[in-house]
């Protein structure tokens, strides 16, 4: 069974299939039910999954804290998987989600935890190869210190083997298969990608600017947001050169519903 819990759970075919089939207009409908449980907002993660369970014809039903149980995930697997098809959940703790993935017969998506958040990823990932036509050589530059949509874009460059380098300061630097680390910057980027930093980081030298862009030879930019002007963006999005997240962003739809659709044949 094939779950998505980081994007190092595919292979590049599975992650080329899913992509190729975003563009497939097929009707698709499924018989079973999915269930649901989101932590925080996450306006746009959550306007896209529902929509894409509606546009599957799933039936789904929202479990509120649906881990967050002094319950086993064994048992809670036990008594569940009678009545659903597919788990989605967004939850922090990314090894309890781990945890009950191993003990689930269904499959699950991870719809962002604190170690991860591929549909995001695999989102702007799509986004880039629509662009640009292949991936192969697409220089990308991840820009501040390690989070979870990092962690992702770490994940994606290991399947996919991308020219990826990631400016950060040095506490966050790890051997990274297909990740080269850096604190000084030589050379032009094709693709900037940002995040939100951390609770209780705060560095000017990591924070975005129009000049900055400049000396990089002005990538394409894909912050994640949300975005807070004055912390990893110097200025507004509609201010910056070559920003690109809006029609990014407009793809979770398309996307996440090749991923379920995809998960739910597998599954």
């Amino acid at each position: 069974m094939l779950n998505l819990l980081d994007i190092d759970d595919f292979d590049a075919e599975d992650i080329l299939q899913i992509w190729k089939n975003v563009t497939d207009s097929s009707p698709t409908s499924f018989e079973g039910h999915i269930a649901w449980s989101f932590e925080g907002n996450g306006i746009r993660t959550r306007t896209t999954f529902i929509q894409a369970f509606q546009k599957l014809g799933a039936q789904y039903i929202e479990l509120p804290n649906f881990l967050k149980t002094d319950e086993s995930v064994q048992d809670l697997a036990g008594y569940m998987d009678e009545f659903y098809s597919m788990y989605v959940i967004r939850h922090a703790n990314h090894q309890r989600l781990t945890a009950f993935a191993a003990e689930t017969t269904r499959p699950v998506i991870n719809a962002m935890s604190s170690d991860a958040h591929p549909c995001e990823v695999l989102t702007d990932a799509y986004y880039l190869l629509s662009k640009f036509g292949s991936l192969s050589g697409v220089r990308i530059l991840l820009w501040g210190p390690v989070t979870n949509i990092f962690k992702s874009w770490h994940s994606l460059s290991s399947v996919l083997g991308l020219n990826m380098t990631h400016f950060c300061p040095s506490e966050y630097h790890q051997k990274t298969k297909n990740v080269m680390y850096t604190e000084q910057l030589t050379e032009n980027y094709d693709v900037v990608v940002s995040d939100a930093w951390p609770v209780g980081f705060f560095d000017t030298k990591y924070s975005l600017s129009e000049n900055k862009l400049r000396d990089m030879g002005y990538p394409i930019l894909l912050p994640t947001p949300p975005v807070t002007v004055g912390r990893e963006l110097q200025q507004s999005l509609s201010d910056t050169t070559n920003f690109v997240g809006y029609q990014s962003k407009a793809l979770l739809l398309p996307v996440q519903t090749a991923i379920i659709a995809y998960l739910l044949r597998k599954g």
